[in-house]
């Protein structure tokens, strides 16, 4: 997968003024395409639990109704019944699971969805969205496929750069035999459903492919899991026999082993580089701008960063040093500069958090990893203005992005 030179902006529709799909959505579109962006990233459109995190939703093919602009649109009986022959594999399943109405707000999320879309393809920009590793435990995908998931054990990380407790996710693993067995059919229902509303996305934990920390049932902390071997290839190799190309983003931060590498690698997926961590580590740190590559995405940061000023501002002395070394000292705020940095990689696409460009410090972080509560909730006011659109324009220019 080629990808061309260009760059987008990262923004959760939760985080347009209203939280919603329409008019704010297409305008937002609008702006990208003022500001010569090609690439609009989102984070995953489920129902998101009771902490608002997206990340463990109830359903992994199902869109939240919470984002419809006309949630009491009308919808006919012979619209349910075309939705239900399309979706056959996964919207019976949602349905028992939600309840009256489902059918019908999937179908309306479909209107919304294909005029939003068709929209942003008019104004040449190209939307990325996120596919979850895991599901929700006791969502509806749980609830209808047990025998897909382990039982014994939950999800999580070990120790890492957010936290030296781990992550306790909590999250069902998956029984690979079992779902070996059925040729990973739903894995390959679940990213043509991706694939039917985005161009490109982000396949989260993308190391948990190749080994997986599994968590005992039970444990308090993630300390005491341990690794686990995935499928491998042999999932993408059934997925691309089935639909043809992959167009995936491969999230490969965290603890990468060199077989995580090859895998990435071996299918042709572009890895991820996160300007943040450039500036830790030695000579041979993979996010180091000077270290990029072309088939990488490059970030200012993801939505489990702080922003570019927050993270600046909290830097101690010595490492702030060595980042004001770094930037070109055209006299502009510190966060643009960060984003000049960031867009001058060789790596083909660069994405700038919404909140970076408009130089968000702390209080505009969308999620911190490890705390439940107080995540998820950034919201724009107003969409950027003009001059913000002129200016990340000038610097995507520059960097030959737009």
């Amino acid at each position: 997968m080629q990808l061309p030179r260009s760059a987008g902006v990262q923004l959760h529709p939760t985080s347009l003024p209203g939280g919603r799909l329409g008019r704010e959505a297409f305008a937002w579109v609008d702006w990208l395409a003022d500001a010569g962006q090609t690439w609009w990233q989102m984070l995953p459109l489920g129902p998101p639990d009771r902490y608002r995190s997206p990340y463990k939703s109830s359903s992994a093919f199902a869109a939240w109704p919470g984002l419809l602009a006309a949630p009491a649109a009308p919808v006919s009986q012979a619209e349910q019944l075309d939705f239900r022959e399309r979706g056959a594999g996964w919207i019976e399943d949602w349905a028992r699971f939600a309840g009256r109405g489902a059918v019908a707000d999937q179908v309306r999320f479909e209107r919304e969805w294909t005029a939003l879309r068709r929209h942003a393809t008019g104004r040449g920009v190209r939307l990325i969205g996120d596919v979850p590793i895991y599901v929700a435990p006791g969502s509806a995908d749980h609830r209808a496929h047990p025998g897909l998931f382990r039982r014994d054990a939950v999800a999580g990380t070990p120790p890492d750069a957010y936290t030296d407790k781990g992550q306790l996710w909590g999250n069902p693993l998956y029984d690979w035999p079992a779902l070996q067995r059925r040729g990973y059919s739903w894995w390959i229902a679940r990213l043509a459903r991706t694939f039917a509303l985005f161009d490109l996305a982000r396949i989260d934990h993308f190391r948990g492919f190749v080994a997986y920390w599994a968590v005992p049932k039970g444990a308090r902390t993630a300390l005491g899991g341990r690794w686990r071997r995935g499928p491998g290839r042999a999932l993408f190799d059934a997925a691309g026999a089935a639909l043809g190309e992959l167009p995936l983003i491969a999230e490969d931060l965290g603890v990468i082993t060199p077989a995580v590498g090859r895998l990435r690698d071996g299918l042709g997926l572009p890895g991820m580089v996160v300007l943040q961590f450039g500036f830790d580590g030695g000579p041979d740190n993979v996010h180091d701008v000077a270290n990029h590559v072309e088939q990488r995405i490059a970030y200012t940061g993801t939505h489990d960063n702080d922003t570019l000023r927050g993270w600046y501002e909290s830097l101690p002395p010595e490492r702030r040093e060595r980042v004001d070394r770094a930037l070109p000292g055209a006299g502009r705020e510190v966060w643009w500069d960060l984003i000049a940095l960031t867009l001058g990689s060789r790596a083909r696409v660069a994405m700038v958090q919404a909140q970076d460009v408009l130089g968000l410090g702390s209080q505009a972080r969308m999620n911190q990893p490890g705390r439940a509560a107080g995540a998820w909730r950034w919201q724009l006011g107003t969409l950027p203005s003009r001059d913000l659109a002129r200016a990340l324009r000038a610097v995507s220019e520059a960097a030959d992005r737009a």
